[in-house]
């Protein structure tokens, strides 16, 4: 069964985020189409390593688009974090990188036109989507008109709601507004359960999932009276890796969604 799947019916493209070359692997045995890599997918993904990168595109052959995102939180960066930002564009641009996947916003939520031209200028050639930065706009469809003026290739979103599936509405709204002049790619709480819904309410040719599953770490030893970060944080011997029948299972959804 760790046969490799066909592709995704022409229709249809998604992308699986990953933070390890486990889920990476497990990604394109599924039949993912293309990665977004990250890394701390707890605080909704930040920039990888180098090193991932590098060991990913060893073993996976689909497109591999990096995160750039210095830190958790916000997307109003200082220089410094815009000066990380650019080095780490330029890093992933010598090492592999397929695509990226970024996005800035100025402190009255709007999108930074002028940061993003920047970044954009440093990305080229490399196709770069703006990601879920655009569900903190004060108006989404001022800031989709500014994303393709910029150049974008594609926005991801949840429709500005807790899921793609709330916001449904406004992701069909932004499908209408695009007309193919920019990728609209719904992502967030995309499970088994709601894709087709998604993918026929809001004419989408893409979309954008985890599907990852709980794992229990290998450790025999444990000293739980210990915790590695914040109170919020991962348990200290569980992992989250992507799992290779939900992504398959996606995949077959995605197909009969015709």
């Amino acid at each position: 069964m760790d046969v490799l799947c066909s592709s995704m019916a022409d229709s249809f493209l998604m992308e699986v985020c990953v933070d390890s070359v486990e889920s990476a692997v497990n990604a394109e045995r599924g039949g993912a189409s293309r990665l977004e890599l990250c890394s701390s997918l707890l605080e909704g993904g930040l920039t990888p390593s180098i090193g991932l990168l590098h060991v990913v595109k060893q073993y996976v052959k689909i497109p591999v688009y990096v995160m750039i995102r210095p830190r958790g939180g916000d997307f109003l960066y200082s220089d410094y974090e815009v000066e990380v930002m650019k080095k780490d564009i330029e890093l992933m641009k010598l090492n592999g990188a397929d695509g990226l996947v970024m996005g800035a916003l100025t402190e009255d939520g709007r999108v930074d036109a002028e940061l993003c031209l920047e970044l954009l200028a440093v990305a080229r050639p490399l196709p770069v989507t703006f990601h879920r930065a655009f569900d903190m706009v004060h108006d989404p469809t001022i800031a989709l008109e500014t994303l393709v003026s910029l150049g974008f290739q594609r926005v991801l979103t949840s429709g500005c709601d807790c899921s793609a599936l709330e916001g449904l509405p406004l992701i069909k709204r932004l499908m209408d507004q695009a007309k193919d002049r920019i990728s609209i790619m719904p992502g967030g709480g995309i499970t088994e359960r709601n894709l087709q819904r998604i993918l026929e309410g809001s004419g989408a040719q893409e979309f954008h999932c985890s599907a990852r599953s709980s794992k229990e770490s290998a450790m025999k030893f444990r000293n739980t009276s210990v915790s590695m970060g914040a109170s919020f944080s991962a348990p200290e011997y569980g992992l989250k890796v992507a799992d290779v029948c939900k992504i398959r299972a996606l995949n077959a959804i995605a197909k009969n969604t015709l």
